[in-house]
């Protein structure tokens, strides 16, 4: 799946892991904030004099406000249509894929073993079609350790005048 903007990055900015219009962000919250405020605040004082206390008379009027943040939701959803085209059937590029891989195996030191997974994920991961991606990283990653006999075996580096066993990488 491969997304594209049709404005220029200056002008889209990241919220909450979404990507959105400067312009149509700003116009967001101001009709968020004209429509929920006044909705609380007319409801406050109109259910002031029907109900026993002004503490429930807010709390009601609160409800309100969050359905004028409901409608004024739905009102920006109409007026701004998302600024990204999804393309599907486009595959990602592999190398970006195998970055990313790379860099997850970095931070948590080992990514685990796709034989060890449910036969439930494995047939996700075959439909994402990440599942040979993550095959490839596994040997790639297989190979590039060395052995646990490798590893012990120590080395003999000779300094001037004396012969020491050092362990590998000393």
């Amino acid at each position: 799946m491969k997304t594209e903007t049709r404005l220029p990055p200056s002008q889209l900015v990241e919220v909450w892991g979404d990507t959105a219009d400067v312009k149509h962000l700003a116009w967001s919250i101001v009709l968020g904030i004209g429509i929920s405020l006044p909705a609380y605040l007319l409801a406050a004082k109109a259910l002031a004099s029907m109900v026993s206390s002004p503490e429930l008379a807010r709390a009601y009027g609160m409800l309100a406000g969050l359905g004028g943040c409901v409608i004024a939701g739905v009102l920006c959803a109409v007026l701004f249509k998302p600024k990204r085209v999804v393309v599907e059937g486009e595959a990602a590029d592999p190398f970006w894929r195998e970055e990313v891989l790379a860099k997850l195996a970095e931070q948590t030191g080992d990514l685990g073993s796709v034989a060890d997974l449910p036969a439930s994920v494995v047939q996700e991961m075959k439909e994402l079609q990440i599942y040979d991606l993550f095959v490839a990283h596994e040997s790639k990653a297989r190979l590039a350790q060395p052995s646990t006999d490798e590893a012990r075996r120590p080395t003999f580096a000779h300094q001037p005048g004396v012969l020491a066993a050092q362990p590998k990488g000393a």
